[in-house]
């Protein structure tokens, strides 16, 4: 589990406390503190999980109100497009993107997980935010290269100036993966780094590891040049009471991470 120096909770809420300026604010939801039923008790913030439309809008009411910010909501599709999130996005149809920066004072960059990584990442000075939405899909394909890239281009930043944190995810007891997600990381099966990938028993005689989804996004950050990384120590399979995990349940809620600039 994470130390109080990845982040405080209160109000059913995980907030950050990681190397960023002050006026950069940054919060994560976690299944308390809603309206909806089960199975998407209770702070379901996803619109596209069967859940009543009345309640999601209640639940992102409540979870909006923590923000002082206006949200710019994402359509997700496990890509690496990043939108540049502002004030007249906030007003919009969610766009296309899995990741999204802004240097907007008061507009909040979004993404919405059950298992997936959500990166965030800030700007020296608070010149600049942005959100990742990192499964393992994204992050094989360079949504966090590219997110960060974004970033540094938008607040004439390098990426040893940015700090990072990583949310609750999948852990590495917990994500079982095959072949194909090792190559995706170039990674051959019979050489897998196993701090990355360790062996899994076999399903059927195919050999199956667990993954490290946090480690591996840690990888990406500091190759990237990133050295401020905070977080990754949740695991959303494991803590039931407090997470939504699409792997443990199928049928399941959304959280979510955001980022904004104070105004």
């Amino acid at each position: 589990m994470p130390s109080e120096a990845q982040a405080g909770a209160a109000d059913g809420l995980l907030w950050p406390q990681w190397d960023a300026d002050a006026r950069v604010g940054a919060v994560m939801s976690t299944r308390a503190g809603g309206v909806s039923a089960a199975p998407w008790d209770s702070l379901n913030l996803g619109l596209a999980v069967g859940d009543d439309p009345d309640a999601v809008t209640e639940n992102r009411r409540r979870f909006v109100h923590q923000l002082g910010a206006r949200p710019v909501w994402l359509r997700q599709v496990h890509g690496t497009t990043v939108l540049r999130a502002t004030a007249a996005l906030a007003d919009a149809a969610p766009q296309v993107a899995d990741a999204a920066w802004t240097d907007e004072p008061g507009v909040a960059c979004i993404v919405q997980v059950a298992d997936c990584l959500p990166v965030l990442l800030a700007a020296p000075g608070g010149r600049a935010v942005a959100a990742a939405h990192a499964g393992w899909r994204g992050l094989a394909g360079g949504v966090v290269e590219a997110t960060l890239a974004a970033l540094c281009a938008g607040a004439g930043c390098t990426p040893e100036a940015v700090s990072a944190w990583l949310g609750p995810c999948i852990g590495p007891r917990r994500f079982e993966v095959g072949a194909d997600v090792l190559q995706g990381f170039g990674q051959a099966p019979a050489t897998a780094d196993p701090r990355r990938f360790a062996p899994a028993p076999a399903v059927g005689g195919t050999p199956r590891w667990w993954a490290d989804l946090p480690q591996l996004a840690r990888d990406r950050l500091q190759q990237a040049g990133v050295q401020r990384i905070g977080g990754g120590g949740w695991c959303t399979v494991e803590d039931r009471a407090r997470f939504f995990s699409y792997r443990r349940d199928g049928v399941t809620g959304r959280m979510a991470a955001a980022v904004w600039m104070r105004g």
